[in-house]
């Protein structure tokens, strides 16, 4: 237990509160990295965790899949049809050509549903390719995420609490006092 005394101006108690808040932010976030062992729709819907995902896949050689994914649901939000179309052009040379060297991997039957989809290209165009893509992550990659080292790294380097955090109050209080001069700081440890 740290004992102190010491009046802090308002500065050191800002100090501290950021100190704090920074701890608990800490704390949600290992929350939420601990959420996406849950389901794989949870990781998908957190940004940090299609990140994080993406670093894995790229270990496994299939980040094309996450990429697919991502530039489909940037493709849905898109309502210019001359730029819809563009995209849909770059997302078939950059996935769906087999002269890619991102292509992802889809049945004949996605296959033929594009195509016949490129002669009037709408930002659906690859939902089916995409939602097949989705399935292949979640029934493939996501369950060896999930136990590989990359994860469980991942949760226990946010589960230790930053070094030394309230020993960083302690002295953040401590040492602005001193700087201050607003009083004399006395602290020890029992």
């Amino acid at each position: 237990v740290w004992k102190g005394y010491c009046n802090p101006p308002l500065s050191c108690l800002m100090s501290l509160k950021v100190i704090l808040r920074i701890g608990t932010k800490v704390i949600k976030i290992f929350d939420k990295a601990r959420s996406w062992a849950v389901s794989f729709e949870r990781l998908m819907k957190s940004a940090a965790g299609r990140s994080c995902f993406r670093q894995f896949l790229r270990t496994e050689f299939s980040e094309e899949n996450m990429m697919f994914w991502l530039a489909c649901e940037e493709l849905k939000k898109e309502t210019n049809k001359t730029v819809v179309e563009e995209k849909v052009r770059q997302i078939y040379e950059d996935f769906i050509s087999i002269l890619s060297p991102k292509e992802v991997s889809l049945d004949s039957r996605v296959r033929e549903v594009i195509n016949r989809n490129m002669l009037e290209p709408t930002s659906h165009t690859f939902d089916d390719a995409q939602q097949q893509i989705y399935t292949l992550m979640q029934r493939d990659s996501y369950p060896r995420y999930i136990n590989s080292s990359a994860y469980t790294d991942l949760l226990k380097s946010l589960e230790e609490p930053p070094p030394d955090l309230w020993l960083q109050c302690v002295c953040s209080i401590a040492s602005c006092c001193r700087l201050t001069g607003t009083a004399r700081a006395t602290w020890s440890m029992e």
